[in-house]
């Protein structure tokens, strides 16, 4: 049997990285829909469930997966581009990367970032080799060999003495038993705002929604449960974060599993997810939660789901108050859980179990998810 597709073990500055990039949404398609499937497959989904995610073909799929696991983040920005020879050559070319990525202060130079100017002054002068390019040239030379002008970034590693037995316990479950693997999260706080977004228009002539100054309708916080077996996603929309709602979501988890047999929630290692309540409640009814590593959200599979989410219904939107966001949500969630699954990797007993908790719901403190 052949091995199964999927990109390595992400760190935690990848997890990160993507995650930034999905949940944002504001850099380039090819970018975003990378990284999505990228996300994707860390959080245990199979290539025919990707590939319907981000609506591309399984191929394509496999081959960022490939290319991720040789070549790391750098596969998010594909070169396709052709043209006349370089006129400088391989060595030439590599030392002015190697220059342009080197702080200047270690160089001898009294600044800490390079201009094109500087850099250019400085490979004239370089010891044992001259280096003569316009501004333009080099300018040109660094965008090919994607060196860019950017802002400096800071991340945190997991500093989680137990984060590679966090991280194989999360790998076992989504390999092992899918069917009774589950994920949990937060997403917002969701504001009541006009939004930008993106839509078709016609050129020159794109769509607007209004401003506003006054936002006297609060936050919501939207509360998210994932399946792994069945591929379906379920929320509530709540005042804040707290216990109370955990305990909710993890009671309509179990519920949807009412046989009695153990569940596995992955959830990261926020406060409210870990009280002695929730603790004990967990044990009393046979449900192992599985947390991520701290500073490692990215780990969670319910986050490559958060992107479609945000850029679908949230995003171009002007929600007049909370009651119809939360319907565009539950709106949303229903053609998301009917559509989802490439229809060839359920089996008929998981399409009958999804197609029931589509129209039914799953019910969360006292009444039905879909409901508004």
């Amino acid at each position: 049997m052949a091995e199964r597709v999927r990109v390595r073990r992400l760190t935690d500055q990848e997890g990160q990285r993507l995650q930034q990039i999905v949940r944002r949404g504001s850099t380039s398609s090819v970018r975003h829909r990378r990284a999505m499937m990228l996300l994707a497959s860390a959080g245990g989904n199979r290539v025919p469930v990707i590939a319907q995610l981000v609506a591309a073909d399984d191929d394509t799929v496999r081959d960022v997966i490939h290319r991720f696991n040789e070549i790391g983040l750098a596969c998010l920005d594909p070169q396709w581009a052709g043209g006349r020879p370089h006129l400088l050559g391989p060595d030439d070319e590599d030392l002015v990367v190697a220059t342009a990525t080197t702080r200047p202060a270690k160089l001898g130079q009294p600044f800490t970032r390079w201009s094109i100017r500087k850099l250019a002054a400085y490979l004239r002068k370089v010891h044992g080799r001259v280096i003569r390019l316009g501004r333009e040239a080099l300018r040109r030379l660094l965008a090919r060999r994607d060196v860019t002008f950017q802002r400096t970034k800071t991340w945190k590693e997991s500093t989680d003495p137990d984060r590679d037995a966090k991280l194989d316990r999360i790998e076992h479950v989504l390999e092992r038993l899918p069917d009774r693997t589950f994920a949990f999260d937060e997403f917002g706080p969701l504001g009541i705002r006009p939004t930008g977004g993106s839509c078709r228009a016609k050129q020159s002539r794109p769509d607007h929604v209004p401003a506003t100054y006054h936002r006297t309708h609060g936050v919501t916080c939207f509360h998210g449960c994932y399946s792994i077996g069945d591929d379906a996603l379920w929320d509530a929309n709540r005042r804040r974060k707290g216990a109370a709602n955990t305990l909710a979501a993890l009671k309509s988890i179990r519920a949807a599993r009412p046989d009695g047999a153990p569940v596995y929630v992955i959830l990261d290692n926020l406060s409210a997810h870990k009280g002695t309540k929730i603790c004990q409640w967990a044990k009393r009814n046979n449900v192992h939660l599985c947390f991520t590593p701290t500073n490692a959200s990215w780990a969670n599979p319910i986050e490559a789901h958060f992107g479609p989410l945000h850029q679908f219904t949230l995003a171009n939107s002007n929600h007049p108050n909370h009651t119809v966001q939360t319907r565009a949500l539950h709106r949303y969630l229903r053609w998301r859980n009917a559509n989802a699954r490439h229809p060839d990797v359920l089996t008929a007993k998981r399409r009958k179990r999804a197609r029931i908790r589509s129209e039914k719901g799953i019910r969360w403190g006292g009444r039905p998810i879909h409901a508004a």
